[in-house]
């Protein structure tokens, strides 16, 4: 494989990857699958993508491709899409023999939902004292205890630490390290982080506004290493939204009159 294919010829194998995942999958997971399905190289896999004013967005040409090929699914009513970033299967096929870009999207980009508003505003707003501030507050909020932040001390990589509490009873030293920007974190400060926790803590925390990389998540869970949790930007958003940290959600009243009601009376 030379070039990464096109949009519509990413419809087939998203949906096939989301079978493969038994129904419905995050972004990540159906991205991660369609790679393997389609065997895409790695050199296609990182290739960045670049936005007709010349700026990266911190995803690659992949991933867009893909977040149109899952617009395009969805307004066909193949795929549909959860509050919580999960795509699933609708039951309806997908006619491989007629495929057509719907007309409704062909010149909108993918609409830009509340997880990337959010992560824009902290990268663009928060001061990185700020941010550090609020993943404080966000691991309290979790049930973190004795959680400090240490980052403006040159402690090695290290923003933080604080102590983790399993049911009441197992307790593990955690240190946390923030990165605040839109690209990609990579395996090599994953092993940066790794090395600079060692003997420091029990587990380690890896928090970004962006991205891993395959070969950091890779290297996050590899065999035999310290172990390191990552959350990445959609997961930081969501987890935003769950606690109540900076994210509202508005119920609209909705009032409808039981005609059949009045005609009762």
């Amino acid at each position: 494989m030379n070039a990464l294919p096109h949009r519509n010829e990413l419809m087939k194998p998203t949906v096939e990857a989301i079978k493969a995942l038994g129904g419905s999958g995050s972004v990540e997971e159906i991205v991660e699958k369609v790679i393997s399905l389609l065997g895409i190289p790695d050199e296609l896999v990182i290739q960045p993508y670049i936005s007709k004013r010349g700026n990266e967005d911190g995803r690659t040409q992949l991933e867009y491709e893909l977040a149109w090929a899952r617009t395009y699914l969805k307004q066909l009513g193949v795929l549909e899409n959860s509050t919580r970033g999960v795509w699933a299967l609708t039951g309806r096929e997908l006619n491989t023999d007629s495929i057509v870009t719907p007309v409704a999207v062909e010149n909108v980009a993918p609409s830009v939902d509340w997880r990337e508003r959010i992560n824009t505003y902290l990268i663009e707003t928060l001061s990185p004292a700020a941010f550090e501030r609020l993943v404080q507050r966000m691991l309290r909020e979790t049930g973190f205890t004795q959680v400090e932040v240490t980052g403006r001390t040159g402690d090695g990589g290290i923003d933080g630490k604080g102590i983790a509490k399993v049911n009441g009873i197992l307790s593990f030293r955690i240190v946390f390290q923030c990165k605040r920007y839109r690209g990609a974190v990579g395996a090599g400060e994953i092993r940066d982080f790794r090395g600079a926790m060692q003997g420091r803590a029990d587990k380690g925390l890896f928090i970004t506004t962006g991205y891993f990389s395959r070969g950091a998540v890779k290297e996050a869970t590899r065999d035999g290493a310290s172990a390191i949790d990552i959350i990445d930007g959609e997961k930081l958003a969501e987890k935003l939204k769950e606690l109540g940290l900076g994210v509202r959600v508005e119920h609209v009243e909705r009032v409808k009159i039981d005609e059949e009601w009045f005609k009762s009376i």
